[in-house]
């Protein structure tokens, strides 16, 4: 079994399955020791599948939607029909099928490099965590660092920041690897202020599952250059928790941002 890094790069080489009116590519599953399609891969290869549908334009954005689990013994088809492509912009939809039907949906809008006034208004970054604050997470298979303890059973204040870096890597990969670790902790970063749980009590002290989620591309970047994840969740509510976050280079450029939507189902107290 080849290992994750070299297993995520490789599945975002998605093959042409065919070209009618709509072009469908196929996209493998990642090998992972999870009973479902994660929900990143699919995010990932959204983003590879828009951008192959349309070769001339960078993605700006991102909307999916999350339909049923997908199974991991199965590829995924991604069909992706253009509604409308001109000199700078372009809309396309790309469905994520299974044989047992549709797995995930994508609005996606494309952008062509345009000049223009260059501002941003976010809050200073903070100075590089030392390698002391490295932590592993099972399906992020590069360098992260973070101060914050997402399996801290007590309570703190919804806000979570994690620092990453990928190995050396083509910077044309940088928006489908992105959105793989986007949809990876903003569930754990809802429930810091819930005592007594924390985001890997998922299936066994309560039950969660993303419905969907968003990305806005605003800067081109690079994965294999540090990277600040800065988010926070200023709701949870009606079994549903939402979560926004910032991509921040380490010089403080703003080149991502995303949000989420998922179910979330605490017992009863």
């Amino acid at each position: 079994m080849p290992d994750l890094w070299s297993d995520l790069v490789s599945s975002l080489d998605l093959s042409a399955a065919s070209f009618t009116e709509d072009a469908v590519f196929e996209g493998r599953n990642l090998n992972l020791a999870y009973h479902r399609v994660f929900g990143g891969q699919l995010l990932a290869q959204f983003a590879r599948a828009a951008t192959a549908g349309v070769t001339d334009k960078s993605i700006k954005s991102l909307h999916a939607i999350f339909v049923r689990e997908g199974s991991a013994d199965e590829p995924i088809h991604y069909r992706v029909h253009r509604h409308h492509a001109g000199r700078s912009f372009a809309t396309v939809s790309v469905v994520a099928e299974q044989s047992k039907g549709v797995v995930a949906t994508a609005s996606v809008s494309l952008h062509a490099p345009e000049q223009g006034p260059d501002r941003q208004t976010v809050p200073a970054v903070p100075a590089l965590l030392s390698a002391e604050h490295k932590v592993q997470w099972d399906l992020l298979p590069w360098e992260t660092r973070t101060a914050i303890d997402l399996e801290d059973f007590g309570s703190a204040p919804a806000e979570f920041e994690f620092w990453m870096r990928t190995p050396a890597v083509d910077a044309a990969l940088a928006p489908a690897l992105a959105a793989y670790a986007t949809d990876l902790t903003l569930i754990g970063t809802a429930l810091l202020p819930q005592e007594g749980f924390t985001q890997s009590g998922n299936g066994t002290a309560f039950l969660s599952a993303v419905t969907s989620h968003t990305l806005w591309f605003h800067r081109a970047f690079r994965t294999d250059d540090w990277l600040l994840f800065r988010q926070h969740s200023p709701l949870l509510a009606h079994a549903r928790a939402y979560g926004r976050g910032d991509i921040l280079t380490e010089d403080g450029t703003l080149v991502a941002s995303y949000a989420q939507e998922a179910m979330v189902r605490l017992p009863e107290r």
